[in-house]
């Protein structure tokens, strides 16, 4: 293959025949992954220890550079790509901001402890979120025409429900009877009939795979 007009060469190349070479032996570790038949940290000294491991990093290095030919060429896939990393920041900024005083670091010394105070800080992101689509519920029920309707459920899909700038994140969190009194008159909602059409536009809004929010 001739080379000398490419205007992006290659620092280096693929040792393909390698990855012939040791096929079945890749297969059969690819086979033992997907099947579950051992355990992670087994896998991970397996690799270590492997004697053919310049194979397997010659195989990856195919989809890899295939990935990269690929977002050089397709703006949309960066651009999908850019958009899915924003989500992904803008759920650690919510975990950020509803650990305020100590967003980065553990004040309990025990695991339980630990996993008490996570389960806690998930608990308040439910919160918030849940309020917020209780909230745009209500806002889409008084929609008044079609026209306003489709503009908020378009707003919808191209926003998203985990925000928090409207709640006062300060002071002490009181889950009391008294305390959950609706203050901001949301109606009960009717969630049998706008089930469907926030389900589909979450769907649409929200990342693909996990969220980040627990």
């Amino acid at each position: 293959m001739d080379r000398s007009a490419w205007k992006i060469k290659p620092t280096g190349y693929i040792d393909d025949e390698l990855a012939i070479q040791h096929w079945d032996d890749i297969l059969r570790l690819i086979a033992t992954i997907k099947l579950k038949e051992v355990t992670a940290s087994h896998h991970f000294r397996r690799l270590n220890s492997y004697s053919k491991q310049h194979a397997l990093k010659a195989f990856g290095q195919i989809p890899k550079s295939l990935f990269i030919l690929r977002l050089i060429d397709d703006p949309a896939l960066r651009q999908a790509i850019e958009k899915q990393l924003d989500r992904i920041e803008h759920a650690h900024r919510f975990t950020r901001a509803v650990s305020v005083g100590n967003p980065r670091e553990f004040l309990q010394a025990e695991k339980e402890e630990q996993e008490m105070a996570e389960a806690c800080k998930r608990l308040i992101k439910n919160y918030i979120i849940c309020w917020n689509y209780l909230y745009l519920s209500q806002k889409l029920e008084d929609s008044e025409d079609t026209a306003s309707r489709e503009a908020f459920l378009e707003a919808v899909a191209n926003g998203s429900a985990v925000s928090w700038q409207h709640i006062n994140l300060l002071g002490e969190y009181d889950f009391s009877d008294e305390k959950l009194q609706d203050s901001v008159g949301i109606k009960p909602p009717k969630l049998a009939d706008q089930r469907d059409t926030f389900l589909g536009v979450a769907k649409r809004a929200e990342p693909q795979g996990r969220n980040g929010l627990g």
